[in-house]
């Protein structure tokens, strides 16, 4: 009957506790203050491990009084009571195994209860099986990356210069008939030195060799002049003469049409006087000189001897009038 009476007290006792954990559980915050403590030996486990739970009484009862530990679940269910005596130093442990009940992985409370002194702790059920694993190492971090060098500015090309302009040829100056550019310098033709070279200022005056007056002075000079020694001496120190100035003067024709008309008029009664050599044997060397000191003559009186008479009257006749 005693022992019956035992067990009930004993039942009854448990129940309370139990009830007291359900009705309280918003209570079990973990208590500064109270000299209760209650820890589990590692902070995670796994299916199968066995989680040492243990902790400190500051002061005993006077009285035999267990402490009663109970762990809940992350959901609010409680998976296992048990009730310790502690040891005279104050100290108490208990063992349960992992797994079983414990259906969901995380945060698992520890709730320690000893007389009116209550105090939690947590550790963390991770599930699978063996021993607890070992948490894995930080990864170490990335090496930033070296920033892209930004690439240097194409340079600018250089514009291409522009080819300076070829200048334009100076103009060779014009050579009259019967001369030729040596060197920047009209200079006479030499060709057929025996028949004694171009009749220049006839040529520019009459605008062409071929004019009948240049052929007839050509005529005249080659056929007959030339056909004797004593004409072939005169015209060779004419031409030395005549090519020294006719150039000039038959470049400045050219340029002035209205010299050109005064040269012509001047020098057409000169060929008309020398027709009369065409009356000389050309066999004949005395016949020729004859004729062409005659010619020489006429030409004096007619553009010298003259206008010097005519001038000398007109100078008497404008001065007798005063």
């Amino acid at each position: 009957m005693k022992m019956k009476l035992m067990g009930f007290l004993a039942f009854a006792l448990l129940s309370i506790s139990i009830l007291s954990y359900g009705l309280t559980g918003a209570t079990y915050a973990q208590t500064d203050g109270l000299p209760l403590s209650v820890s589990s030996e590692l902070p995670s486990y796994a299916n199968g491990d066995l989680i040492v739970i243990s902790g400190m009484i500051k002061t005993l009862a006077q009285f035999t009084q267990s402490v009663t530990i109970v762990v809940v679940s992350p959901d609010g269910n409680i998976v296992t009571i048990a009730q310790v005596i502690p040891n005279t130093d104050g100290s108490y442990s208990t063992t349960v195994k992992a797994g079983g009940t414990m259906a969901v992985n995380g945060d698992y409370e520890i709730r320690a209860q000893y007389g009116a002194q209550k105090i939690t702790n947590t550790f963390v059920y991770t599930g699978g099986s063996g021993t607890t694993p070992e948490p894995e190492p930080t990864p170490e971090p990335e090496p930033e990356p070296e920033p892209t060098p930004e690439p240097e500015p194409t340079p600018e090309p250089e514009p291409t210069p522009e080819p300076e302009p070829t200048p334009e040829p100076e103009p060779e100056p014009t050579c009259g008939a019967g001369t030729e550019l040596v060197n920047g310098i009209c200079q006479v033709i030499q060709t057929n030195t025996e028949k004694g070279g171009g009749c220049l200022i006839a040529t520019a005056a009459y605008g062409s060799e071929l004019a009948p007056q240049v052929q007839f002075l050509r005529e005249i000079r080659d056929n007959t002049v030339m056909s004797t020694s004593a004409g072939a001496s005169f015209m060779t120190g004419f031409n030395q003469l005549y090519y020294s100035f006719s150039p000039t003067i038959a470049d400045m024709e050219r340029e002035n049409p209205m010299f050109q008309e005064a040269v012509r008029a001047f020098i057409t009664p000169m060929i008309s006087t020398l027709s009369i050599m065409t009356l000389a044997d050309t066999n004949s060397e005395a016949e020729v000189l004859g004729l062409g000191i005659s010619v020489i003559m006429l030409n004096l009186g007619m553009y010298i001897a003259a206008p010097a008479l005519i001038g000398v009257k007109s100078y008497k006749h404008f001065k007798s009038r005063k």
